[in-house]
């Protein structure tokens, strides 16, 4: 396989988990999964992963301030104790097995599926995004929480988060998306310097991903407002059907992209 067909698969993916990731979340198996295909360890994988989120987050994160989307007050008091998290996380996050992989996923992913199904706020679709939110005690351990799942294994945060910004502060699904995109942005970099020290991370490859990353992010921020609620609503809950076929077996994105490689290399 030549190095170029790797490029192209790199980029082209990477757009792709740009746009999922920033208006829901579970891009991340895509980029786990290409990653191991082209060789990297589990540990490497996971760490490459990491600039691909920095990138697209702060992409996403950029264009929300300039659409007053987001206020960064409340956004910060949610993120503090979100790198406390991810620094403890990434510290314990050596290897992470196929089972703690498939059970984390799956309750994640059918906790944020059931909302999806018979939350009734879509029903009033309002985007309160860019004004304070009403940040409790609570809110602080939540999140303390979920930094420490997301620099452990990070795959399936974005939905972790959605599910505790949209069920425990009652923000429609875009406003949520937001504060997500803000939250891993600020935390990520934190985990991402803790595998680097550790040398788990692919420049090239996590780079040209992330460039992919990029673009698929400022794509998806540049029509969010356009798609509004209830495409974000639909498209989250297609993507989360993908995720659960993936790992139910009905189909294998690791097989997809071995034949991709196969049939351009």
């Amino acid at each position: 396989m030549t190095e170029w067909v790797e490029i192209i698969v790199l980029v082209l993916s990477g757009i792709v988990v740009g746009v999922i990731n920033t208006l829901a979340g579970g891009g991340a198996i895509i980029s786990m999964t290409l990653f191991m295909v082209l060789g990297l360890p589990v540990g490497v994988a996971n760490g490459t992963n990491r600039i691909a989120v920095v990138l697209q987050n702060l992409t996403a994160t950029v264009s929300f301030v300039r659409k007053r989307m987001l206020h960064i007050r409340s956004g910060l008091k949610l993120a503090l104790p979100a790198i406390v998290g991810n620094i403890l996380g990434s510290m314990v996050a050596v290897t992470v097995s196929d089972k703690v992989f498939t059970i984390c996923m799956s309750v994640v992913l059918t906790a944020v599926l059931l909302y999806m199904i018979f939350e009734k706020s879509h029903k009033h679709p309002h985007i309160h995004g860019g004004h304070p939110l009403n940040v409790k005690w609570h809110h602080y351990l939540w999140f303390l929480l979920l930094g420490f799942y997301g620099g452990y294994i990070y795959i399936g945060l974005g939905y972790a988060l959605l599910i505790a910004t949209i069920w425990s502060m009652d923000l429609d699904i875009i406003t949520a998306n937001v504060i997500k995109n803000f939250i891993i942005f600020i935390a990520t970099p934190f985990s991402l310097l803790i595998f680097i020290l550790n040398g788990q991370v692919d420049y090239l490859v996590g780079l040209w991903h992330g460039l992919g990353n990029v673009v698929g992010a400022a794509f998806a921020t540049y029509f969010v407002m356009a798609w509004g609620i209830k495409f974000v609503r639909y498209f989250t809950m297609a993507v989360l059907l993908v995720c659960f076929a993936d790992l139910l077996g009905m189909f294998s994105l690791q097989a997809m992209f071995h034949r991709l490689l196969t049939l351009f290399g």
